[in-house]
């Protein structure tokens, strides 16, 4: 799983789940918060398939600040008792946490790789 494929899939998570979420709350606008945060992460998906290090690191802030962002909902949504709401807040999360850890594995695999050929350089 490249960090590219798992931000897409994220992206349209958030922005099909935030819409439904919307719809069916009674077009709650708050709902569509991770929808804008899903449209700013697939609008940076093209620089992240051609390895551009500053639009990943804007990628994995955006999926940093909405993992952020869905914590309060989830409480809200468990203290209504409403499972509907608490489905659709998990399952956003879940592919936000997910794509967190795919962003923060190819940064460290980065580095081992610099790490690597500086030393293979030095021999």
């Amino acid at each position: 799983m490249t960090p590219a494929n798992v931000s897409l899939l994220n992206a349209l998570i958030l922005i099909g789940v935030g819409l439904y979420g919307f719809v069916s709350s009674d077009y709650a606008k708050t709902a569509l918060i991770p929808v804008g945060f899903g449209v700013i992460i697939a609008a940076l998906n093209p620089g992240l398939r051609k390895g551009n290090k500053k639009i990943a690191h804007r990628a994995a802030g955006a999926t940093l600040l909405i993992l952020l962002g869905l914590a309060m909902p989830l409480k809200g949504a468990i203290g209504r008792e409403d499972g509907a709401a608490i489905a659709r807040v998990s399952v956003m999360l879940l592919s936000t946490l997910l794509a967190l850890a795919v962003f923060v594995k190819s940064f460290i695999d980065v580095r081992k790789a610099k790490r690597a050929a500086a030393a293979s350089e030095e021999n």
